[in-house]
């Protein structure tokens, strides 16, 4: 009797501690997402499964080309994942041709599917808060951003994490490309 009462407390002290590890994990270091439409194609597709890396915003601050993970506001439990255009301080401009100015200076980058049709609010330039970010999905022209009045500029507060590894397809399994 004492060898099963004591076989039934070490396993559950083992699945205690199994489930405080877990519980850390997701909460602090990593979650699993799900991409949902094609706003990052081609760097993501619809279903993409992905590990978002919650850790390393705690030691840095995010950069420009990033691509991060933040929730929805006015949706609960939705989440956004788009890269990081414009950063803290400065002034995010769409001209009519659909080129990115950063500060007045054409923003250098490769990561948009075709041309910017509708700059939406960035038709005049935006000069972002302190905490203040630009985001914008790589499939410029079906993607709901920071261009977007609904979603705006994102506060550092609200980012969760970057994508870190698409998981899912196992074809494309891999370390995302952020710079």
């Amino acid at each position: 009797m004492k060898k099963v009462l004591r076989e039934i407390l070490s396993t559950s002290l083992y699945l205690l501690i199994v489930l405080c590890l877990t519980y850390v994990v997701i909460h602090f270091v990593g979650q699993r997402t799900q991409v949902v439409g094609q706003s990052m194609e081609n760097t993501l597709s619809n279903d993409d499964n992905l590990i978002v890396d919650k850790l390393t915003y705690r030691f840095r601050d995010p950069k420009r080309f990033d691509i991060v993970v933040f929730p929805f506001q006015y949706e609960k439990d939705t989440y956004y994942i788009k890269r990081i255009i414009g950063m803290p301080g400065e002034t995010v401009y769409i001209d009519e041709q659909g080129t990115i100015y950063i500060n007045e200076e054409k923003l250098e980058e490769s990561y948009g599917k075709e041309t910017i049709e509708d700059a939406g609010r960035a038709y005049e330039p935006i000069t972002l808060g302190e905490d203040e970010y630009f985001v914008m999905g790589d499939n410029r022209n079906k993607s709901s951003d920071s261009r977007d009045p609904v979603v705006g500029n994102i506060s550092r507060s609200d980012i969760i994490g970057r994508a870190w590894i698409r998981i899912w397809p196992l074809n494309k399994f891999g370390i995302l490309k952020h710079q």
